[in-house]
Parts: C-alpha cells; sequence; structure tokens
C-alpha cells in the first residue's frame, strides 16, 4: 500500500467526519460557559496527546542518533550524554508545559465566566 493512498483514506476519513458530526450534535444550550468548558476540556486533551505523541517520536531519534553517533566515535561519549540529556529535557519539558496548561482548562475558569 503506497504512502498516497494512506493519506487519501486519512484524508477521506476526516472529510467524512466532519461532514456527518453535525448529525450526531447536540441541541444548544442554555448558557455558554457549560459549551466552552467543554470545548476546553476537548481541546486541552488533543493538545496534550499531540505533545506526548510528537515528544515520543522526538525522543525516540534524538536516542537513536545519539547510539549511532556512540558507534561512530566512542571517545566522544561524554560530550554526545551531555547533549542527549539536554536535548531529552527540552523536550520533556514541553510536554509539562502542555499538561500544565491542560490542568489549568481542566480544573480551574480561566476565563471566568463560571459565575
Amino acid at each position: 500500500m503506497s504512502k498516497r493512498s494512506v493519506l487519501t483514506t486519512l484524508f477521506l476519513f476526516l472529510v467524512v467526519g466532519a461532514i456527518g458530526s453535525p448529525a450526531y450534535a447536540q441541541e444548544a444550550t442554555a448558557t455558554g460557559a457549560t459549551t466552552l468548558a467543554q470545548w476546553s476540556i476537548i481541546t486541552g486533551g488533543f493538545a496534550l496527546a499531540f505533545a506526548a505523541g510528537l515528544a515520543a517520536i522526538a525522543q525516540g531519534l534524538g536516542v537513536s542518533k545519539a547510539a549511532e553517533a556512540l558507534a561512530r566515535n566512542p571517545s566522544a561519549a561524554g560530550e554526545i550524554r551531555g547533549a542527549l540529556i539536554l536535548g531529552l529535557v527540552l523536550i520533556e519539558s514541553l510536554v509539562i508545559y502542555v499538561l500544565l496548561i491542560s490542568l489549568i482548562l481542566f480544573f480551574l475558569d480561566p476565563f471566568g465566566i463560571a459565575g
């Protein structure tokens, strides 16, 4: 299966889902506060999922390249290890920032509309 057909199929599912989603929509609520709270939770969840997934990919690539560099030049192990740990810490700190923002959206009222 080619990459183009996979992307085309994924795009087709995305379009069908976007067109069909209003059929399952609920009636409008009396206040906009509930809707905003629901969307902030959904947004925080998606942001955390994307951040964690992409950080895992970046960390895997970083460790892979560090192992490759160590295999090519074992005498530079100290410098490679230091750069690897610094890079992993910076990648993980981005995920922690997204987690913090998601927790604020989940548990606090950042927009001040709840009353």
